[in-house]
């Protein structure tokens, strides 16, 4: 460690643990598969569809992307959320609603996927599938926990570097 860290230092390396690693990945809206998607996320419902190919006539999954309810409105799309107040960190986990007031069972319509502190940002972050995300921008949703309901509003999902030029310049 030792040779590896004075060879690192003449290139300006920096030490860092992998929860830090997490929270400048969530920052930027880069998603882990498997903790912000599931087997039933498409390209589209995680921001991701400028990955597939328009001009291709045929690929492996091609059809899969086309059934009806894998492009049906409402579908659950991976959005950025912001607690109203800043310092409260989300669960990850904890389901949202729209209503707070009401019954109970309540109406689900997503989950926190990722949570963080962001020391850049002066706030809490996350990730959360939620129906229709896409369409929420701005919109206040609620998060019931035992202690009481956490408010939050639907972002987009990159927090921190919106425009790239920290990466790009």
């Amino acid at each position: 460690w030792e040779a590896l860290w004075a060879e690192g230092q003449k290139h300006g390396a920096c030490a860092y643990g992998t929860e830090s690693m997490h929270v400048l990945r969530a920052e930027k809206g880069y998603i882990i598969v498997g903790q912000d998607t599931d087997g039933t996320v498409t390209p589209n419902d995680a921001a991701l569809d400028w990955a597939v190919g328009k001009k291709k006539t045929d690929f492996v999954g091609i059809r899969g992307l086309m059934r009806p309810d894998l492009v049906a409105k409402g579908r659950k799309q991976l959005v950025g959320l912001k607690t109203k107040d800043p310092k409260v960190v989300l669960e990850e986990g904890a389901q949202i609603v729209e209503d707070p007031g009401q019954a109970i069972p309540m109406k689900m319509i997503g989950h926190v996927t990722s949570s963080y502190w962001s020391e850049n940002c002066g706030r809490s972050i996350a990730l959360a599938l939620v129906a229709g995300g896409r369409d929420r921008m701005g919109k206040t949703l609620y998060v019931p926990m035992p202690n009481g309901t956490i408010e939050v509003e639907v972002t987009g999902m990159v927090f921190f570097d919106e425009k790239g030029e920290r990466l790009n310049g």
